[in-house]
C-alpha cells in the first residue's frame, strides 16, 4: 500500500474538519451553532421524523438532540407535534420561520463549497464527486453485510 492510500483518512478528516470550521465562520452572525445547523439541515429532508430517528440519523445521543431540539423550540425555528397513534412519540417539523435561515444555510454552504473547490476544473469535481460516492457506497455495504456485534453475541 502506498503512503497515497494510508493517508486517506487523514485527509477526509481534515478536509471535513476544514469545510466545518470555515462554514461556521461564514455562519458566525447568524446566531446558531453549527450542531443547530445541521439539525434544521437534516430536519429539511426528513419533516416529520421522531427525535431518536433524527438523532440515529445525526450519529448523536437523543439526549443531546433533544437539548438542541429544546433550544431550536425556543427560538420558534422546529416544533414538537404529538405522533397520530403513539402519545409516547414527539414528531419534528419545520416552523415557517425556519425556511429563511435554511435559505442563508444553503448560500453559505454554497460559498463554503465554492471556496474548497477554487482552482479544480468541473471535470475533476465531477470524478471526486463519483470517487467519494464509490467509497461511501462501498462502505455502505461493507458496514450493512457485517452483523452487529451485539447482533452476534446474542444469536
Amino acid at each position: 500500500m502506498n503512503s497515497n492510500h494510508s493517508t486517506l483518512g487523514f485527509v477526509l478528516h481534515d478536509v471535513a474538519r476544514l469545510l466545518r470550521r470555515r462554514f461556521e465562520q461564514h455562519a458566525r452572525g447568524s446566531g446558531l451553532t453549527r450542531s443547530q445547523w445541521q439539525v434544521l439541515a437534516y430536519l429539511e429532508r426528513n419533516e416529520g421524523i421522531h427525535q431518536s430517528g433524527l438523532a440515529e440519523l445525526l450519529e448523536i445521543e437523543p439526549i443531546t438532540l433533544g437539548r438542541m431540539v429544546d433550544k431550536l423550540q425556543e427560538l420558534s425555528l422546529v416544533e414538537r407535534r404529538p405522533h397520530p397513534t403513539d402519545r409516547r412519540i414527539w414528531l419534528l417539523w419545520l416552523t415557517p420561520k425556519a425556511r429563511p435561515k435554511l435559505t442563508k444555510l444553503k448560500a453559505l454552504g454554497d460559498l463554503t463549497r465554492s471556496e474548497a473547490l477554487a482552482d479544480i476544473s468541473e471535470k475533476d469535481r465531477e470524478h471526486l464527486l463519483k470517487t467519494l460516492t464509490t467509497l461511501k457506497v462501498n462502505l455502505t455495504n461493507a458496514i450493512a453485510s457485517q452483523p452487529s456485534l451485539k447482533r452476534a453475541n446474542n444469536g
